[in-house]
C-alpha cells in the first residue's frame, strides 16, 4: 500500500486518491499569478498544523518579508511557526547560487529532520544554471553525445537541461515530498521553461489563469501523478482570506 501525504488544500486531495505519494518531487507549474506560491505555502502550513510535520521552504526569488506577507493573504501566519522551529524559511540569492547549493539543502534538511520541502521556484535555478556550473563538468562524452555544433546558445541550453536533471534526482534522494514550482510558457508543447523537468519529476500539477469573466480566473490540472489514478478534469482554484480552495464544476 502506497503512503500519501495530505497537502490538507481543499477540495484537492480527493483528487490524488488522499494526497501525493510519500516521498514524491512533484512540479507546481504555472504563469505568474496563478498561486504557485500560496499552494506551496499552504501545503507546508497544513504539514505543520494538521499532521505534524515539519517543512522547510527554499526561496530563490523572493525576499523572506514578502513570502511572509504573501501567506497573511491566506490567513497564514509564518511568524509563529518560525519561533516554534517547525516551519524553516530560507531564502538564497541568485548571486549566492553556486554548484554546491544542493549540497547545502541537503545538509539543511538532514538536520532540521525536515518532512516537507518546497524549492521556489526551478526557473530560476535554471536561468543562473550556466553560470555557476563549472566547465569541467560537463564531460566530452555528454557532448559528443549530444551530435551538434555547440554554439553558445546550445550548449547554454545543455548546461540548463543537464543541471535540471542533476537538481531533480538529488531532490529525490533527500526523502521529503518536495514541491517544486516553475513558470510555465504561455503557449507551446511544454509544461516548464526548461522543457525537461515534467518528465523528471514524479508528478506535474498545472496551473492557469484566464480572465472569462466567471466566478473563477484561476485552474488547477493534475497532468501527471505516478502510482495515483488521478482526476483528470479542469479544476477552478479560488484564493481566498482562509487558504486555496479547488472547486469541482458540475
Amino acid at each position: 500500500m502506497i503512503e500519501r501525504v495530505k497537502t490538507g488544500i481543499k477540495g484537492f486531495d480527493n483528487l490524488i486518491e488522499g494526497g501525493f505519494p510519500k516521498g514524491f518531487v512533484v512540479l507546481l507549474s504555472g504563469t505568474p499569478g496563478t498561486g504557485k506560491t500560496l499552494f506551496s505555502l499552504e501545503y507546508l502550513y497544513n504539514g505543520v498544523m494538521k499532521f505534524g510535520e515539519r517543512g522547510m521552504l527554499i526561496t530563490l526569488e523572493q525576499n523572506l518579508a514578502d513570502v511572509r506577507s504573501q501567506a497573511e493573504k491566506i490567513g497564514i501566519n509564518l511568524a509563529n511557526l518560525e519561533k516554534k522551529g517547525s516551519l524553516i524559511l530560507m531564502h538564497i540569492p541568485s548571486t549566492a547560487l553556486n554548484a554546491h547549493t544542493i549540497d547545502e539543502i541537503k545538509k539543511e534538511v538532514k538536520k532540521r529532520k525536515v518532512q516537507r520541502l518546497v524549492v521556489d521556484s526551478l526557473s530560476t535555478l535554471a536561468i543562473n544554471a550556466p553560470i555557476y556550473t563549472p566547465i569541467k563538468d560537463i564531460a566530452l562524452r555528454d557532448i559528443m553525445n549530444y551530435k551538434a555544433f555547440f554554439s553558445p546558445p546550445i550548449l547554454g541550453n545543455f548546461v540548463v537541461k543537464r543541471f535540471v536533471h542533476n537538481f531533480i534526482c538529488d531532490l529525490k534522494d533527500i526523502g521529503c515530498t518536495t514541491l517544486v514550482t516553475a513558470e510555465s510558457p504561455e503557449k507551446g508543447e511544454y509544461l516548464s521553461r526548461d522543457t525537461v523537468s515534467e518528465f523528471l519529476c514524479d508528478a506535474v500539477i498545472l496551473l492557469t489563469f484566464e480572465s472569462m469573466g466567471g466566478d473563477y480566473s484561476r485552474n488547477l490540472l493534475v497532468r501527471k501523478m505516478r502510482n495515483t489514478s488521478n482526476n483528470e478534469d479542469i479544476h477552478p482554484l479560488e484564493i481566498t482570506g482562509k487558504g486555496i480552495v479547488i472547486h469541482t464544476l458540475k
